[in-house]
């Protein structure tokens, strides 16, 4: 009686949960380090061949891959569950749902590198530059889209279903400007940070495929785990999240031939 109760508050309140499954399903944590097999690459400088008086001063560096020197950190790199058994969402996810995704196109560049988004979600599309840009997303299963964005404007756009890869997100006003869209069905995805941390909390306990990428590299396929050489085939291995508990992946080292 008290759980049916407690249901019908949570269906009055807007909750949208997922029959049965966050009153018995059990939840755990993700987390891991990407780390650069050697010495961190130096960028290189973007040749600025558009808008030279305003981008051209920004001494702007190639961002396909960013190695933090201090402590071999590998950012950017996109990590998600593949909903083939459509998993559970917990309770704590419905809520960010509703937040907005910004993406700026911001000194000549744009912030963030890799955006996550669920289906559904509103994204904004900004310009704080003082020049103009279009931002193109390149989608594969959403239609594209390619609009003009004058200076300090801004727009909104949603996607519905759910993209395999991330879409390419680029500049044809300023060729050397691009960035990533992660669109996914389920809120279990995440990209590392500037120390090539990811973290993903309150994933339903059990075994999942999740998958593995980065610009450059593509798949994430040729990584040492725990001193153990290995090969994630199309960057996708199984991992099993623990009741109530973090795997921790530790280091996972990542072969430089995949960034040749």
């Amino acid at each position: 009686m008290m759980r049916k109760m407690l249901l019908i508050v949570i269906t009055v309140l807007g909750v949208q949960l997922d029959a049965g499954s966050a009153w018995s399903q059990q939840w755990g944590h993700l987390t891991a380090r990407f780390v650069f097999d050697g010495e961190a690459p130096k960028r290189a400088p973007v040749v600025v061949n558009k808008d030279a008086a305003v981008c051209g001063k920004l001494k702007l560096l190639d961002e396909s891959l960013v190695v933090n020197p201090k402590n071999g950190g590998i950012g950017n790199v996109v990590v998600f569950l593949r909903d083939t058994k459509k998993p559970a969402i917990h309770p704590d996810y419905a809520k960010g749902l509703k937040d907005k995704v910004i993406v700026n196109n911001l000194d000549c560049r744009y912030e963030p590198r890799v955006a996550l988004v669920r289906t559904g979600q509103t994204i904004v599309l900004g310009n704080k530059d003082s020049v103009g840009h279009n931002t193109k997303i390149d989608t594969f299963f959403n239609p594209g889209v390619n609009p003009l964005i004058p200076a300090g404007a801004q727009l909104e756009q949603k996607f519905m279903i759910e993209e395999r890869l991330p879409a390419r997100v680029s500049c044809s006003i300023h060729a050397w400007m691009g960035a990533w869209l992660v669109v996914r069905s389920n809120p279990y995805f995440a990209a590392s940070d500037a120390d090539g941390k990811i973290h993903i909390k309150n994933i339903p306990a059990g075994e999942w495929e999740f998958q593995f990428w980065q610009e450059k590299s593509g798949y994430v396929r040729s990584v040492t785990v725990g001193g153990k050489k290995t090969d994630w085939k199309r960057g996708r291995v199984d991992l099993k999240i623990p009741a109530g508990k973090t795997l921790d992946l530790g280091d996972v080292v990542v072969d430089k031939k995949l960034f040749e």
